[in-house]
């Protein structure tokens, strides 16, 4: 992970926001974003992937971000990653394809969510969920 003022302030908010949330399997949520950013390579999407699923999982807004001091290009792309659940999940995935920032974020959290080995069992539901995110991941992938 990168370490600056920003990431630092998005780390401590990350972890604040998800503190007592957990994931499908019951472990610690937060675990999800922080893998996430040991990915990214640069602060705008160390930030993004620390705080994509905050305004969509928590009380904090889009605005509460952008009062925090986030840059626009991270808030751009947390706009992007917050999925509306009034559009169709691949008009979702296809609206953040060119956004470099979202898009990074986004192919690290699908390729995570769609890692087996963190789950208990592999439902028939389990496995819908996983073919939506290989496409979503072909979708992303092309140029």
């Amino acid at each position: 992970m990168i370490y600056t003022p920003l990431t630092r302030r998005a780390l401590k908010l990350c972890f604040e926001a998800h503190k007592d949330q957990t994931d499908k399997t019951g472990l610690p949520y937060v675990f999800h974003p922080f893998h996430l950013a040991e990915q990214m390579t640069d602060e705008d999407t160390t930030i993004a992937a620390l705080l994509h699923d905050v305004a969509e999982d928590t009380d904090t807004t889009l605005e509460d971000l952008a009062g925090m001091g986030f840059p626009a290009p991270v808030l751009q792309a947390l706009a992007l990653l917050t999925h509306n659940d009034a559009v169709p999940y691949m008009e979702y995935v296809a609206a953040l394809k060119h956004d470099p920032i979202a898009r990074a974020v986004k192919l690290a959290d699908l390729r995570h969510n769609s890692d087996t080995t963190r789950l208990d069992h592999v439902d028939e539901w389990t496995r819908a969920r996983l073919d939506k995110y290989a496409r979503a991941i072909r979708l992303l992938e092309e140029p």
